[in-house]
């Protein structure tokens, strides 16, 4: 198997992009832009560090970030899994892309920017809930944003296939196979709901 080595050999074999694909880019949110993230209550936020890459699904019951102006979004760390890969890469290379979705739409939007993370007692008391607020926030500049070409949803048909998770692998018989079964998986699956019940926020 041969790889490309350039990027002359790369254009060669690709066309040249329409001119929507050029112009939908902007460097701050416009009225369409602002609508469309100010709906969506999920995106994939993607950093970069040292060690690699690391890609972390968010998602929150309202909008998943909050627009605090044409150029700026704040964003929540609420509860996880204790690993942080996404702060430490922050505070190491500050480089970031999220990718919105909202089910049902074929479009999803893309936000490149850079991100810092602050401990400012009035913003993250600002996202309370109830007695939660979220240890952080990530407030990230947005350097371009645009709308993704629909084909991947349409292909995958990720709105209109149906439940497919049948027969799927759970987290704990991950689990049990990763440490060849010295974690109960079965254990883990059955007290998995309550727990996430009470560290939701």
């Amino acid at each position: 198997m041969e790889f490309l080595t350039s990027l002359d050999e790369l254009h060669t074999a690709y066309g040249t992009p329409g001119r929507a694909s050029t112009v939908k880019v902007s460097p701050v949110l416009n009225r369409s832009y602002r609508t469309w993230i100010e709906r969506s209550r999920f995106c994939v936020l993607t950093t970069v560090g040292p060690e690699g890459t690391d890609g972390s699904p968010r998602g929150d019951d309202g909008p998943v970030v909050r627009i605090l102006d044409h150029r700026t979004l704040a964003m929540p760390d609420w509860r996880g899994n204790e690993r942080i890969d996404s702060l430490r890469n922050i505070l190491r290379d500050g480089r970031v892309s999220l990718l919105f979705l909202i089910p049902g739409s074929n479009t999803a939007m893309r936000v490149n920017g850079t991100a810092r993370v602050t401990l400012d007692p009035g913003l993250c008391d600002s996202f309370r809930r109830g007695d939660a607020v979220p240890r952080s926030v990530i407030v990230i500049a947005i350097a371009e944003v645009y709308s993704q070409c629909a084909r991947a949803l349409l292909r995958s048909a990720l709105w209109t296939s149906g439940d497919q998770s049948e027969g799927l692998p759970t987290v704990g018989d991950m689990l049990r196979e990763i440490t060849e079964g010295d974690l109960d998986g079965a254990a883990y699956d059955r007290d998995w709901p309550a727990r996430a019940a009470k560290t939701m926020w």
